[in-house]
């Protein structure tokens, strides 16, 4: 069975489509919505972006460059968002609602077909079609796929996304997740003229000074524990608001004291900005831990290498609760 075909045919039979992705958007989620844009303007199929959160700062070119129209829910949705303008909605790098916060609730105006283009472990079934590809390093590459397979040619600014979307989920291609299709992919989407030195000027060379502040911050706060195995950062609203910072600027923090030998995991616990809501908790493993399958019964997930979840409790609860789980799990020789 051709897993791609019911989500080609689907797309192929929607005149307008509502893209989204999940919440605090990173480069593979901003740069395969703004290709599956434009790949659908190829074939003339209208399309917009909806962001569960603010269009972040680092990666804001791909959009501004590329026309992307998109909508902002952030602060609350408008009380007559236009749900009858579209006939498919169509969700990328995520298939669970934890990642999808307020889009439920408002799913019961929306008369049109549900898709979801993803390729994380941790799925829940409410989707009319899914495409999930779990070995795929990045949703772009399965976006890339899709539009291949109907028929879109991958320009300058497709590649452009799509390459974005790849050196964000692989880390530039030096994680474990990069396999053949991805660098060949790559290969081809810089013959389709990516400036690769500008991207990496624009993601790695453009720092704002809070981000570095920030990053210094949680460094301080970085406690070995359990005979070096794990590695524990922490980010207190008072670290947002003393550096001026914000919660993307957390981004590819957590992966910092994987740089130590003797660290297995790395974990950070980021405490709500505003003051109120879920302690944010990030995890990565170096192979020993699936911390997909470790964050599962706090209700989250993600890939056997990174994952996160949410808990409604105080940061120190947090992780008290969490890094004491973590510590009988290494102690156990990992799961």
């Amino acid at each position: 069975m051709d897993v791609y075909q019911p989500i080609i045919d689907a797309i192929n039979k929607s005149k307008r489509i509502l893209i989204t992705t999940h919440v605090r958007p990173d480069g593979d989620a901003l740069g395969t919505t703004s290709a599956m844009v434009m790949g659908l303007r190829q074939l003339g199929i209208e399309s917009e972006v909806l962001l569960l959160s603010h269009l972040p700062t680092k990666y804001a070119f791909i959009y501004r460059d590329n026309g992307i129209v998109h909508h902002d829910v952030e602060k609350g949705w408008p009380q007559a968002f236009p749900w009858d303008r579209y006939d498919c909605l169509l969700v990328m790098d995520t298939g669970t609602w934890s990642q999808l916060p307020g889009l439920k609730d408002q799913l019961n105006r929306f008369q049109g077909i549900k898709l979801v283009l993803d390729h994380h472990l941790t799925q829940e079934d409410w989707a009319d079609i899914k495409l999930v590809v779990t070995e795929a390093a990045a949703a772009g590459e399965i976006c890339g796929e899709l539009l291949e397979r109907m028929g879109v040619q991958f320009d300058h600014a497709i590649a452009t996304s799509l390459f974005l979307a790849l050196i964000t989920d692989t880390g530039w291609f030096q994680y474990s997740n990069t396999r053949p299709f991805t660098l060949r992919l790559a290969a081809r989407l810089m013959e389709a003229g990516v400036d690769s030195d500008r991207l990496y000027k624009l993601l790695y060379q453009n720092e704002r000074f809070e981000r570095i502040a920030l990053q210094t911050r949680a460094m301080q706060s970085l406690k070995l524990l359990g005979e070096g195995r794990l590695a524990v950062l922490q980010v207190s609203r008072q670290d947002f608001l003393e550096t001026r910072a914000d919660v993307p600027d957390t981004e590819n923090l957590i992966n910092l004291p994987l740089q130590i030998k003797s660290v297995e995991v790395s974990i950070l616990l980021t405490e709500p900005v505003e003051g109120v809501g879920p302690v944010r908790v990030s995890l990565r493993s170096k192979g020993g831990v699936d911390v997909a399958r470790f964050a599962q019964p706090f209700g989250g997930g993600g890939h056997a290498r990174a994952a996160g979840l949410k808990l409604e409790m105080t940061l120190k609860e947090a992780g008290e609760k969490v890094v004491g789980t973590m510590l009988e799990t290494l102690g156990a020789g990992g799961v």
